[in-house]
């Protein structure tokens, strides 16, 4: 017996080796009009198949609050809950460049705040860069934490930690008025420093002509293919969640990962009530002689022998 049932993920294959995804690689990728793939992981596993598979980034997204901790929504989520979860995403990541969500509550005090929140992001998480969402109302805070040196992906469009001031989850940029408002705030926060700015839920002509507008890459959800790169959320593309749950129109569900589990687990639990689990093949032999000794030292016991 090499490992036991927990034996470390890290130690196995699962993907070809790839060099380690740079924001210099990044850019060669947006001048190269080659589209960025990048997907959501929360905790080990889900960063360990992301990278294998080989997504340029990975984000450790607020979305963990609900998919990974059950919570309400993002809003939920502490800076401290991040950082365990980057660490565990920092470990099974050797490739793919990883970012960082900023949690509500962790920077929109002061610019110091927010940089303070991104060094522990870094330090303890252990990531690359770090994520935060608002247009022009952010560029200062976007611009001192790059200042630092580390690098900021901008969010614009629908920003989900805002969602009560949006009045929901609404698609963004649908007039001319609201288009020029997100063109105007990826403009501002490309000025003062991100390295890419994510486009979310803004009709796919605009996220098109704000694209064309920017020198730097745009990654998009809800916003059409003419963004410079892609990201969704792992749970949902994967389709690890129960029948009924609603999706939103931009997911395209790549996978059937709940019913591949509960179809896996159901059939465990039928066996184990039937007792068809564990096999022979699953049991680990003895020599005849020691079990034979065995034997006799029980019925030593029974008879009261030392």
């Amino acid at each position: 017996m090499r490992h036991s049932s927990h034996s470390p993920l890290a130690k196995t294959g699962g993907g070809s080796a790839r060099k380690r995804v740079t924001l210099p690689a990044l850019r060669a990728l947006y001048d190269a009009r080659t589209p960025i793939a990048m997907l959501t992981a929360h905790d080990f596993p889900s960063a360990h198949v992301a990278d294998a598979a080989g997504v340029d980034m990975i984000l450790v997204g607020d979305s963990l609050a609900m998919v990974a901790l059950g919570m309400e929504d993002t809003s939920e989520l502490e800076l401290d809950d991040m950082i365990l979860h980057c660490r565990s995403v920092a470990r099974a990541t050797t490739s793919a460049f990883t970012v960082a969500d900023l949690p509500m509550g962790s920077y929109e005090v002061s610019p110091e705040q927010a940089l303070r929140a991104a060094i522990r992001l870094v330090k303890e998480g252990r990531v690359q860069a770090v994520k935060l969402e608002g247009g022009a109302e952010m560029a200062a805070t976007i611009a001192r934490i790059a200042q630092a040196g580390i690098p900021v992906l901008a969010h614009v469009g629908l920003t989900p930690q805002r969602q009560h001031a949006l009045g929901g989850f609404r698609v963004q940029g649908k007039t001319c008025l609201a288009a020029t408002k997100v063109l105007e705030d990826a403009c501002a926060v490309q000025a003062a420093g991100c390295f890419a700015v994510v486009l979310e839920a803004v009709p796919a002509e605009v996220a098109r002509l704000v694209t064309e507008q920017l020198r730097v890459p745009t990654i998009g959800i809800g916003a059409g293919s003419a963004c410079s790169g892609q990201v969704l959320v792992q749970v949902d593309m994967t389709g690890n969640f129960p029948p009924g749950r609603f999706l939103p129109r931009f997911v395209k569900k790549y996978g059937d990962v709940w019913r591949e589990s509960y179809d896996a687990i159901a059939a465990y639990q039928r066996e184990v009530k039937r007792g068809e689990y564990p096999g022979p093949e699953h049991t680990y032999p003895m020599a005849e002689e020691e079990l034979a000794r065995f034997k006799e030292v029980i019925e030593s016991r029974k008879a009261g022998r030392p």
